[in-house]
This record gives structure tokens, sequence and C-alpha cells, in this order.
């Protein structure tokens, strides 16, 4: 299985200077090869491989003599990250590739190999940029799989962890380097320790929860829990507006109008980084809680055009707390069972089954006309999910069959169900 460990790396002035190269040059080899590919294609209906695209850098290098001082395999993956995007393209699961931009604030660039990590200092070694500090909150490996299966190196009486020396264990891949719009540089680890997926973990309807996601609660289980939304955008608000203002006051182009942005773009951080571990804790105590999840599919992309809402949706995040269930559902052998974003979960009584067509957003509570019970409306819908997704998993099959179902346009949620 495989999972991404991201620390914060600390690196010198020099070390920034080659880092910032690095980010810039890794765009300008995407960017020549995206030229290259569609002009190739659109000119003589040639597809441009990987290897014409390597190739192409030794002539690049001699073009731009400063390609060469950087770490080649760095560039080779622009290309490849190029590639990925094109086959993302024509699967359907993104957008065509385009240029990339300095000014959009996404630094990043891969090291495939030949990295390095002192486990006693908390160090790691880029190739071409040398050694800096990082914070290794959490071991990325279990300190005794270190010892007994990988390959260390002692120096100085210092325990290293060389990529080169495992290759063949093909358990370190790829480090991700990267930068935030605040100027925090992190190192991102992929490691695959080769232990194979849980098999899914057998539920029903008591070990099954429903969840309506909204913007008054976070959400609402059908456990009849509340999770209140803790509006981390609206209550940092003031203080964006105050820094906004700052920086429109400062002339363009001065360094107290960098400073300016530089707290503007520390505090949007924060904000991003309080939803981030938010939604980390109540998606882990969602799945350890329960054995299957059933919730909504929403078109948030169309929610967000409401500009009444859009605000509002942004700061709660759904789209991102979904994909964490889903991730580590699989991680924990859970099921994730969707159904349409058509279902009529609010307006349907989950007790005699009465559909209300008149239901509005500001109606918080309303009573059944049927059979008179009155509904908390995020509750009810909580209820309806659960049972919506029950009972077309019935009618797909039995439990083991319906967890071999797959969806077109879910392909790489391999344990979610969708109706």
């Amino acid at each position: 299985m495989k999972k991404g460990y991201r620390y914060r790396i600390y690196p010198d002035k020099e070390q920034i200077t080659l880092l910032e190269q690095h980010f810039g040059s890794v765009r300008f080899v995407y960017n020549r090869s995206l030229f290259i590919k569609n002009l190739m294609y659109s000119k003589f209906k040639i597809n441009v491989s990987e290897v014409d695209l390597n190739n192409n850098l030794t002539s690049l290098k001699e073009l731009h003599p400063w390609l060469k001082d950087l770490n080649s395999q760095s560039l080779q993956h622009a290309n490849r990250n190029l590639l990925i995007g094109f086959k993302n393209f024509f699967e359907g699961n993104g957008a065509y590739p385009t240029r990339k931009n300095k000014k959009n604030n996404k630094f990043s660039f891969q090291v495939p190999q030949n990295y390095q990590i002192n486990l006693s200092t908390s160090q790691i070694y880029l190739p071409k940029i040398g050694w800096m500090k990082i914070v290794l909150h959490r071991d990325f490996l279990d300190k005794e799989f270190v010892e007994n299966e990988l390959v260390t190196k002692e120096v100085n009486g210092e325990i290293i962890l060389d990529q080169k020396l495992n290759k063949k264990f093909d358990i370190l891949k790829t480090l991700t380097v990267s930068r935030t719009s605040a100027g925090r540089y992190h190192a991102s680890i992929l490691i695959d320790d080769h232990v194979p997926e849980p098999e899914l973990v057998e539920f029903d309807e008591n070990t099954t929860v429903g969840i309506d996601i909204g913007i008054k609660s976070f959400a609402v289980l059908s456990s009849g829990e509340v999770i209140e939304n803790p509006r981390f955008l609206k209550n940092s608000l003031m203080k964006l507006k105050k820094l906004q203002r700052a920086v429109s006051r400062k002339q363009k182009g001065s360094r107290n109008r960098r400073k300016a942005i530089a707290k503007l773009a520390k505090q949007h951080q924060l904000v991003a980084n309080q939803r981030n571990d938010f939604q980390h804790k109540i998606s882990m105590k969602i799945i350890s809680e329960n054995q299957a999840i059933c919730i909504e599919d929403l078109n948030v992309r169309g929610m967000v055009n409401n500009h009444c809402l859009a605000q509002s949706i942004s700061d709660v995040g759904w789209s991102e707390f979904i994909r964490k269930l889903i991730y580590k559902a699989e991680w924990y052998g859970k099921t994730i069972i969707k159904i349409g974003r058509f279902e009529a979960s609010s307006k349907l009584c989950n007790i005699c089954g009465y559909k209300k067509d008149d239901l509005t957003l500001n109606d918080r509570e309303w009573e059944c006309p049927s059979c008179k019970t009155l509904h908390d409306r995020d509750l009810n819908a909580s209820f309806n999910i659960k049972n919506i997704a029950l009972n077309n998993l019935n009618t797909a099959g039995t439990a083991g069959r319906a967890c071999g179902l797959t969806d077109n346009g879910q392909g790489e949620e391999a344990r979610s169900l969708s109706f």
C-alpha cells in the first residue's frame, strides 16, 4: 500500500535559491515540452513520447546552460508529469494540460532517487541542493522495519537511510519538494510498504452510518451526532480584510508590499491548516467508529456558482472532507456508499416516505402532513441517505456481490460504491 508523508523542511538562504531555481526550471521544461507536443501533433500528427522529450533535454541544456546545474531527474520527471496529465485527460479524469504560470503559487518538483535521510539528526539530503533540516514529526516507517529490512549506513555515529542503497526493495519512492504561498517548504515522501490493502469489513444496518454534510452544521450523522461547523474562514475574515487592505495601500513592487503579501499569505495558510486538521480528526473518528459510511454525491463545483453560498461552501470544504473519508476507508477496509445527487434526502420523510416538494433551504424543521412527525431537516436527511444507500445495495445484490461493483466515473475509488 502506498502512502505519502509530508514534512516541513528548513533550507538556508543558498538552498532556498537552489530550490527556487528547481521550481522555475521544472516549470520551464514542462511548458517547453507541452509546446513541442502540441506543435508536433497539430502540424504532423506525431505523438511525442516521454523518451523523445527526455532526449530533447540534451539540446535544451545546450541552449540554456543553467539547466546543467540542476537535478536532471527532476527535469525528466516534469516530462512524465506532462504525459500523466494527457493520460488523465483522455481517460476523462482531468482537464487538458495547460501552461504553468509562476503566479499560481503551486511550486513543486520531484526527486525520484538518490535522496538521503539522516535519522539521527533529522536532516535530509537532496541532489544538487545538499543537507537541510527536516522535522520528522512522525515515522514514515517503523524503526524495527528500518533496522531489520532496509539498508542503512553509519557516518560518524549517525544512521543515514539512503534511497539508492534500498532501490532494490522499491520501498522509498519519489520525493516531492513543494513551497506554499506563505513561503514554507515541505518534502513529501512516497512509501510503498508492499502490504496489501485489508479485506473489506462486513457491515450491516447497525454498523452503517449516514452523513448529511451542510453549512449550518458541518455534518449530521444518522446516529444523532451533530458536528458543528467551525467556520474557520468566517472567523478570520475581518483579519483577512485588514491584511488585504494593507496590501492594497502599498506601492506595487515595493519591499513593504512584499511584506504585507507575506502576512496575508500566512493568515490564509493558518485558515487552511485549521480546516485540514479539523477534517482529518473528524474523518478518522467516523472511519474508526463505523464499518460503512453513506454519503451524497454532491455537485460542489456547480453549487459554488451560487454567489450567495459560494464562500460558505468553500469554507466548509466538502470535497476535501469526502476525499479524506474515501482514502482512509481504503486504508482500514471500510466501505463508502454514495447515493445519487438527485435523491430527495431532505424532502423525504424517513418514517412514512412522504415527499415534501415545497421544502426550502430556510426550513430547518418541518412536520410531515402524513404521519405528523416533526423532522429536523439535517437529521432526517442523514436517515434517508442511510436508508437509500442500503436499499440500493440490497437491490444491486448481496453485500458480497455489491462490493465488486465499479463506476466509470469513480475509477480511482476502488472501495466506494455509487448508485
